[in-house]
């Protein structure tokens, strides 16, 4: 189990203790450091928007740049919540190292990040000063 005791006191990081009361929340499992490392998180911005008419449930197909390093990648994103408008331009997180996956006929080769809300996806935003390409962590 991963503890944490950066100048946090005594307060349940340095003692290792759950920080939250029993029954306040259901982990799905817990995870060594080693583990959370391997995931590669970075900074994007969308830079285009396409429909995505063959997709099962309703989603946006993304052209999202990640800075020199990565490039542009493609993802498939179920935020039909946001207007096309709105997701031009917009900083997102997304996972840049999972293998592609095939949806349909396209090709998501980043998994772009967001927390559910009932059936909305709200897109986990970084910094606005945050650039292109910047990794999470």
């Amino acid at each position: 189990m991963l503890t944490f005791a950066h100048g946090l006191g005594d307060g349940p990081w340095k003692s290792g203790r759950s920080a939250c009361r029993p029954g306040s929340y259901a982990l799905l499992s817990m995870i060594e450091w080693e583990d959370f490392a391997k995931v590669d998180v970075r900074v994007g911005r969308i830079v285009e928007v396409l429909d995505f008419p063959e997709a099962r449930k309703p989603a946006w197909k993304l052209r999202i740049e990640f800075g020199p390093e990565i490039g542009e990648r493609f993802s498939s994103a179920q935020i039909t919540n946001y207007a096309r408008e709105d997701l031009i331009g917009r900083l997102v997180l997304a996972v840049v190292n999972f293998p592609p996956r095939q949806i349909g006929p396209f090709r998501s080769e980043v998994l772009t990040l967001g927390t559910y809300r009932g059936d909305a996806v709200l897109l986990v935003d970084p910094d606005a000063s945050a650039q292109p390409g910047d990794r999470l962590g």
